[in-house]
């Protein structure tokens, strides 16, 4: 499949060959203080389901590990159409404009700038059931680089079956 016929909502909503709960995926994250040397993890999951507009509602639930925290820890993303299907346009939860998500290779790397520090997201597909994205964030604020792998649950739930 091109890049040009890839639609990125429907790989992210649909399972892979009719198994497993539409949109749910595990994730595992590596979490490193460049600063400090700190490393972390984050591991739990993400759910995508359907919104009005055509995008997709994203929440991650999980549990962070970090030297001084071990607990509880979630997000939420809108994600709207572009005018690419290969793409889709990242928002947070409360509008505001975030990045552009995208496995074309011209367009899987973007840019948000957090006064006063930028984030650098890398997307990789890996195939129809895995793909990962990097934060690369340098600042006079920060230096973390977060790594997150995804697969898709095919019982929808970790430990679930179908």
């Amino acid at each position: 499949m091109s890049v040009q016929e890839f639609d990125l909502r429907a790989y992210l909503l649909g399972p892979a060959m009719g198994t497993g709960r539409p949109g749910t995926w595990a994730v595992e994250r590596q979490l490193l203080d460049r600063a400090t040397g700190t490393h972390g993890t984050f591991s739990g999951v993400v759910h995508f389901s359907p919104t009005d507009d055509g995008g997709l509602a994203f929440r991650e639930e999980g549990t962070v590990r970090w030297p001084t925290f071990t607990g509880p820890a979630f997000r939420e993303y809108l994600l709207r159409p572009s005018a690419d299907t290969s793409a889709l346009d990242v928002f947070f939860a409360d509008g505001r404009p975030f990045h552009r998500m995208s496995f074309a290779p011209a367009a899987s790397h973007d840019d948000h700038w957090c006064d006063p520090d930028t984030y650098r997201v890398s997307y990789t597909f890996e195939g129809p059931d895995r793909f990962a994205y990097t934060w690369d964030v340098s600042g006079p604020r920060k230096n973390l680089l977060l790594t997150s792998r995804l697969h898709r649950l095919p019982g929808g739930r970790l430990g679930s079956e179908p």
